[in-house]
């Protein structure tokens, strides 16, 4: 990721494309198995770059329920998928395993990713349980591994679990980039597909003004606008989806739209 993709103004776009359930999940399709995973990745990577996408992030968002630590079958799958896609990824790219940083830095590493997106610090009470994710890990990994470039996108407000943390959400943004070298800071929703609080993107944009700050989830055409006088950019999953679901395909005639007014706001 470089900063012509990410960066402070640049009003970036990063589309999702959701694997199919992976390996030893409750959804896993076994009957359609690798080839299956793989042309799904490929269909929804084609139909985002089409439109003009900036970049684009691989996630496991079907493998529910989630895990806080990564299983071996699962990250090597995820791996083996995003590495048999990367021919014809043709934009920037990063990944991002539900809820593992150590293991979202290790297939970053084995695919040649540019960024991860994860929870990166604090504890939470979660769909998951207690969930306190190891950022010196994390970073000890990308040291260990070679990958020194690999930028750090840290989720500051996880979805499907609320802090335990008490502090304001700016200060825990602020504290993240000073203690534990946040690339960017993003801001959610409480779920999937919902949009983060305006005046919590406004306070994390506020307290973190060196670093980029973008709206994660729940970021839709009618919303685009607003999004940008704020934030630096956004990541689109649900919005790019068929019928705006989560769980379906991406359809192109929705990315194009959405990236049509983007390039519209960003003056061409």
């Amino acid at each position: 990721m470089t900063a012509a993709v990410i960066g402070k103004r640049l009003k970036t776009v990063i589309g999702m494309v959701h694997l199919g359930a992976l390996p030893g999940t409750p959804l896993y399709d076994a009957a359609g198995g690798f080839n299956r995973l793989l042309d799904g990745a490929i269909a929804d990577l084609e139909a985002l770059q089409a439109a003009g996408i900036d970049a684009v992030m691989f996630g496991n968002e079907n493998d529910r329920p989630y895990c806080v630590a990564a299983p071996p079958a699962q990250l090597a799958a995820m791996s083996a998928v995003v590495a048999a896609a990367r021919p014809a990824i043709r934009v920037p790219f990063g990944v991002n395993f539900l809820w593992d940083p150590v293991a979202s830095v290790q297939i970053a590493a084995a695919t040649g990713a540019a960024f991860v997106r994860e929870i990166f610090t604090g504890v939470y009470a979660s769909d998951m349980g207690i969930w306190a994710p190891d950022c010196a890990g994390a970073l000890r990994a990308r040291r260990d591994l070679g990958c020194p470039n690999l930028k750090l996108l840290f989720n500051i407000n996880a979805e499907f679990a609320a802090p335990l943390d008490t502090r304001p959400i700016g200060l825990r943004a602020r504290s993240a980039v000073f203690s534990s070298l946040a690339d960017a800071i993003l801001v959610s929703g409480p779920i999937t597909g919902q949009p983060a609080a305006r005046d919590a993107l406004h306070e994390v944009a506020a307290a973190v003004p060196e670093v980029p700050v973008l709206a994660n989830t729940g970021v839709g055409l009618d919303t685009l606008k607003e999004v940008f006088a704020i934030a630096d950019g956004c990541i689109v999953g649900t919005h790019f989806k068929q019928d705006g679901d989560t769980w379906k395909p991406v359809d192109p005639a929705r990315v194009l739209r959405f990236m049509d007014e983007a390039r519209r706001l960003r003056g061409g």
